[in-house]
């Protein structure tokens, strides 16, 4: 993602995003026994995943393998109908499991072919299934539900989740709104497949993930079916609705692009989407081969949103895009996409990567090098933002969108460049997409292939670059 309208370092479209600090683990705690206690000592699934920064998001017990979302959307009156199947594999012996829901009216769960009893708390949906699952069972859970979706307020000020527009809804879901449209194990850590069948009024177009396999008018409605087939993490699933241009292609090594762009957007954006092919090739070449079947972008106008998102294989952006930020973007789907987040503390691994991404591409195409880019950086007093936390420890998610995740985590990189050499440093990136592809990451698990790959002890280097507050003594 690019940085949030309140973060300088940002482009107009572009960045984001609870601030629990210290309290957290007491918080978490206190917030557990609020649930009621399980059937039986152990049995019932944790409400949250463990994440420090955003303690309720996703949830203990299972592992999602697929989700399975009928949606019909009126931006008229912006009213939702929605049938989740979402279909997981108990980790425990569960009595009771929660999804992530906020807003909305559920009509009704069931869990296989079975009425299940269900309640609502904060954001939480309580399924208590009618038997107990045994650890190791996959189970189908079938939600329907019902009302006008509204996006959350992240701890930043920023909107996110499903954000109404004047033509239909800009769906970005960074870090928490995932949950505000469909029910979700909404954490990084927990990703799967996913189907999308989304109906609006003909002549509304609704996008989402990976491949478009058909679509179909009947009635004054259209009905979109798209599979992404590779996992992807709840926050990167979209179903963007509204009046757009559609541009499909095939590229020379059989990607299927799919383009969606706002009218009013379509003169500004043309000229960066041409482009987005050649910005693939390079990024396949630095980084490795692309991670995905399909691609493309999503461009529409959104004002109020200000930022861009890496949404899985088709990044949504809330205006036209410049060029840094179509690359910023694309560089996401091997650093954020295919290579996750652990917890949401690490997400410099994401942005760091990606800006250091848009480094690379300028200085490799006649622009400035990454090393004067570094210089001007590092020429900001020490008073300034960029200087205000270390980028892998940003503090609580109130600071994950702000300037030292994303320009110092770049500053991070380029000191390892200068450090190994460029050879080695390449190798760093091309292996850390590779041995973590559709996978989890960790700042530890970074370090420790950045020193086996160059063969160099690096401590101190990632000590202050990463790991210390305030400018660093020297360049």
């Amino acid at each position: 993602m690019r940085p949030r309208p309140q973060q300088p370092a940002r482009r107009p479209a572009v960045l984001r995003r609870e601030a629990v600090v210290a309290a957290v683990p007491v918080a978490l705690a206190a917030l557990l026994t609020a649930a009621g206690p399980a059937t039986a000592a152990g049995t019932a699934g944790s409400q949250g995943a463990g994440d420090p920064y955003f303690p309720l998001s996703g949830n203990g017990g299972y592992d999602v393998r697929h989700y399975d979302l009928t949606l019909g959307y009126d931006p008229a009156t912006r009213h939702l109908d929605g049938t989740a199947v979402v279909t997981a594999r108990a980790t425990q012996r569960l009595t009771r499991f929660d999804l992530d829901l906020k807003g909305l009216k559920v009509t009704g769960v069931t869990v296989g072919h079975t009425k299940a009893s269900f309640r609502r708390t904060g954001q939480e949906l309580v399924v208590t299934p009618a038997k107990a699952l045994r650890k190791g069972e996959e189970f189908r859970v079938t939600v329907t539900y019902s009302g006008t979706p509204k996006p959350v307020t992240d701890p930043d000020g920023s909107p996110d989740g499903w954000i109404p527009t004047d033509d239909g809804a800009f769906v970005a879901g960074e870090p928490q709104g995932a949950m505000t449209w469909f029910p979700a194990n909404s954490h990084p850590t927990d990703k799967a497949s996913y189907d999308f069948t989304l109906t609006v009024p003909r002549g509304r177009t609704a996008i989402a993930n990976g491949v478009l396999l058909g679509q179909r008018t009947s009635h004054g409605r259209t009905t979109f079916r798209w599979r992404q087939s590779e996992p992807m993490a709840a926050y990167l699933a979209t179903a963007t609705v509204g009046t757009f241009k559609v541009e499909r292609y095939t590229t020379r090594d059989g990607l299927k692009v799919y383009n969606a762009v706002d009218p009013r957007e379509a003169a500004a954006a043309a000229p960066v989407l041409k482009k987005l092919p050649a910005v693939l090739a390079w990024e396949s070449k630095v980084f490795g081969p692309y991670p995905f079947r399909a691609a493309g972008a999503i461009v529409d106008r959104a004002p109020q949103v200000g930022y861009a998102l890496e949404t899985q294989t088709r990044p949504l952006y809330s205006s036209a895009p410049d060029l840094d930020t179509l690359v910023h973007e694309s560089a996401h789907q091997w650093f954020g996409d295919s290579v996750s987040l652990t917890k949401w503390k690490d997400i410099w691994l994401n942005e760091g990567f990606a800006t250091y991404a848009e480094w690379l591409y300028t200085e490799q195409h006649g622009g400035k090098s990454a090393q004067r880019t570094f210089d001007a950086l590092y020429a900001t007093p020490a008073d300034q933002d960029l200087w205000a936390f270390p980028p892998a420890d940003p503090g609580s998610g109130e600071h994950i969108f702000d300037t030292p995740v994303y320009s110092r985590g770049a500053m991070v990189l380029h000191k390892l460049r200068t450090a190994v050499g460029d050879r080695a440093f390449f190798r760093i990136l091309r292996s850390w997409a590779d041995a973590h592809r559709y996978g989890h990451g960790t700042t530890a698990r970074f370090v420790r292939l950045a020193e086996r790959e160059s063969g160099k002890d690096l401590s101190g280097l990632f000590h202050t670059w990463l790991y210390t507050g305030g400018k660093p003594a020297s360049p």
